[in-house]
């Protein structure tokens, strides 16, 4: 019977993730509870612990908005210059958290003091984030040291560090609905701007350089994000580019 329902939702997930939904998100839910109900350890959840950290693309913010209506919504967030990290929760329990170059570093990621080692979710979720220093806004290259250097150290100390958590990796709302999702699961995410018409990206672009955006935190360029989910993953799609529905814009 497991069997079965786990191939069931292979399939539905691989279509979902291709751009062609078999069925809506509420029913999809329910056949993942119903095979975590029946079988917590089939293979559909244990192999699903891949946890992407690719770069972003940078700077090609005409070729990213080709394409796009003048009306489609996208999301501005700072481009925070520390340490991109991925965590891992199953039921609830931070249970995994790795570096972009794969390193585990679960136990390093437990002692930075907002983020939550418990959260009310059942199954299987996936953060991507920042770990940086607050403590220099000015200086963004001193936040990435010192974030590199508390991954890299056997023994240091975590109270100067932040996380920052940006995206739901295996979500599937749309960018605002996961922002929003993620700080009442008490994760700490970015200031971020909503805008009604693409031709607004240079406008906020300008103010960051300005000095005028994102002050609170160790920027070196702001992230422009496609809101809606399924244009994101029509974009990836159609592209052949992961994360293609975002793009990182630097001076």
């Amino acid at each position: 019977m497991s069997t079965y329902l786990e191939e069931r939702i292979e399939w539905y997930d691989h279509n979902y993730r291709m751009g062609t939904p078999l069925i809506s998100d509420t029913q999809f839910d329910q056949l993942e509870a119903n095979l975590y109900r029946i079988n917590p350890k089939a293979n559909y959840f244990t192999k699903k612990t891949i946890l992407p950290l690719p770069s972003l693309p940078k700077n090609r913010i005409g070729l990213f908005i080709n394409g796009l209506t003048l009306k489609t919504r996208l999301i501005i967030e700072p481009k925070i210059d520390g340490c991109a990290i991925a965590i891992q929760y199953i039921d609830g329990e931070l249970v995994k958290a790795i570096s972009r170059k794969g390193r585990d570093i679960t136990n390093k990621i437990k002692k930075i003091p907002d983020i939550p080692k418990q959260i009310a979710i059942r199954g299987l979720f996936q953060v991507r984030g920042e770990l940086f220093s607050p403590s220099e806004y000015e200086r963004s290259t001193y936040s990435q040291r010192q974030a590199a250097a508390y991954i890299r150290a056997a023994d240091s100390k975590s109270d100067h560090l932040r996380f920052c958590s940006f995206q739901i990796i295996n979500g599937r709302l749309n960018q605002h609905e996961s922002l929003n999702y993620l700080k009442k699961l008490n994760f700490t995410i970015p200031e971020y701007k909503s805008l009604k018409f693409t031709s607004q990206v240079e406008m906020f672009r300008n103010q960051w350089i300005n000095k005028k955006l994102f002050t609170n935190y160790p920027t070196d360029g702001i992230v422009v994000k496609i809101n809606s989910r399924k244009l994101q993953l029509l974009r990836e799609k159609s592209c052949g580019v992961y994360p293609f529905w975002q793009m990182a814009i630097k001076k």
